[in-house]
């Protein structure tokens, strides 16, 4: 039964979400950074209200499994088909290249070589919730920039599996079962593909119970909670990441005739459990760390947000993508995934690494994920600079701030017009006293000579 303390936690972090999301979309700036904000703010390094992140570990998974099954449902099949090959091979040059890079790091610079292979694992991996909302909020999730990005995505997370097991066999953990792991791992590769192929000749799958649930509300909620976790889970239960079964049971339902009364019942929810992963990952933040370590750790996050934001742009511009796209989908890439928080658990497990490291990384991710809108935000503004030509200053400040700058420039016009108003007013009041003053001295001046 769950204690009276855990419902208080519970409760403090649906309030500081709202508050903090509120704050950040008045600013103009992703309600997920202010998501994670209150979780910084309700942890360890803040008020510590929530202590245990534990008790909304299992509910943020939960939110990152519901994205993806969203995004299932709503994708097009026959644009997302036409990526794929991108997709797979973006993922896997990213991660050939860093590790091609760590590696260099641990030649040049004696970095060990199990902690260069892990940080080259963590750098190559993006996150999927934060790039989808990312390019959700800024229109792009349903253009080919969001199928591209979507799909490196799932590219990836098919890949943490077999990263998994190479940092635990670098640790020395027996590695039996590790040819049987390659064989599922490239089935499911096949099986995706064909389910795409399949389900975009617009043959339509018959759910079980759909025709029960039709009509109701909770029942469909509830259904479509089942599909998504039971995909999950079955994925899981092969060894393979509980996300790839979760978009491939939202892919099949996006084929169906229940797709659209599902997604409007299940989207809340989703929402909710998203909020949630993001409050989770602030209450990760350990801000004592990343002050005693706060040059290193801003060195750290600036160096892999650079390097993968430019191999991201370079790695889609070599598959013929033009500039405009591979610069939106590899900077919506750029930050640190969630699924690095598993790696180097893995990698601690297994002795790759050693606790310093390993705050390390979860200080470097999570300031990652924090940063990556604004990051983004940002980088879109410089773009619109690179592609204009600017003839003042003023439209400099236009190009790079938007509508903030368009706000203050409209708040500076209106008080400089009222300033104007009222030194015209002052002026007026004053001619106005010197000519009763002068029309009283002409007054005076006839009434004495009288």
């Amino acid at each position: 039964m769950i204690e009276h303390g855990e419902l208080t936690g519970l409760a403090a972090v649906a309030l500081a979400a709202l508050l903090c999301g509120l704050v950040m979309t008045r600013i103009r700036q992703p309600a997920v950074v202010g998501y994670i904000l209150a979780g910084v703010a309700l942890g360890p390094s803040g008020f510590e209200l929530v202590t245990d992140r534990a008790q909304i570990a299992i509910l943020a998974e939960f939110g990152v499994l519901m994205l993806l099954f969203v995004i299932g449902m709503e994708l097009s099949l026959r644009a997302f088909k036409a990526v794929w090959v991108t997709a797979v091979g973006t993922a896997l040059l990213q991660i050939a290249i860093s590790l091609a890079m760590m590696i260099l790091f641990h030649v040049f610079f004696d970095l060990d070589l199990g902690a260069a292979v892990l940080l080259a694992f963590v750098i190559a991996i993006s996150s999927t919730a934060v790039a989808i909302k990312i390019l959700e909020a800024i229109g792009e999730l349903r253009t080919r920039v969001g199928r591209i990005a979507v799909g490196v995505l799932i590219a990836q997370d098919l890949a943490v599996v077999p990263m998994m097991l190479i940092v635990a066999a670098m640790g020395g953990e027996p590695s039996a079962g590790t040819a049987w792991t390659v064989v599922k791992i490239a089935l499911s590769i096949a099986f995706l593909a064909g389910l795409i192929v399949y389900l975009s000749r617009r043959r339509r799958v018959r759910l079980p119970f759909a025709q029960q649930a039709a009509g109701n509300r909770e029942l469909t909620a509830v259904a479509g909670l089942a599909y998504c976790f039971g995909g999950a889970a079955l994925s899981g239960a092969i060894g393979l990441s509980p996300a790839y079964g979760a978009f491939l049971a939202g892919l099949v339902i996006g084929n169906t005739t229940q797709r659209k009364s599902m997604l409007d019942t299940i989207e809340p929810i989703q929402g909710v459990l998203l909020m949630i992963f993001f409050v989770s990952i602030g209450l990760l933040l350990d801000l004592a760390y990343i002050w005693a370590n706060l040059g290193l750790v801003l060195f750290l996050w600036f160096f892999a947000s650079v390097f993968k934001t430019a191999l991201n742009i370079g790695i889609l511009r070599l598959f013929r993508e033009s500039w405009p796209r591979a610069f939106l989908a590899g900077m919506a890439l750029a930050q640190i995934g969630e699924f690095s928080f598993l790696l180097v658990q893995t990698g601690l497990g297994a002795g790759v690494i050693d606790d310093a490291i390993h705050k390390l990384v979860i200080s470097v991710t999570v300031l990652s994920l924090a940063i990556s809108p604004i990051w983004l935000g940002g980088a879109r503004r410089l773009q619109r600079v690179a592609l204009r030509s600017f003839t003042s200053i003023r439209f400099l400040m236009l190009l790079l701030a938007g509508r903030e700058t368009r706000s203050v420039l409209g708040t500076a016009r209106r008080l400089w017009r009222r300033l104007r108003l009222a030194r015209h007013l002052m002026r007026r009041r004053r001619r106005a006293r010197r000519a009763r003053r002068t029309r009283r001295a002409r007054r005076n001046a006839k009434s004495t000579d009288a």
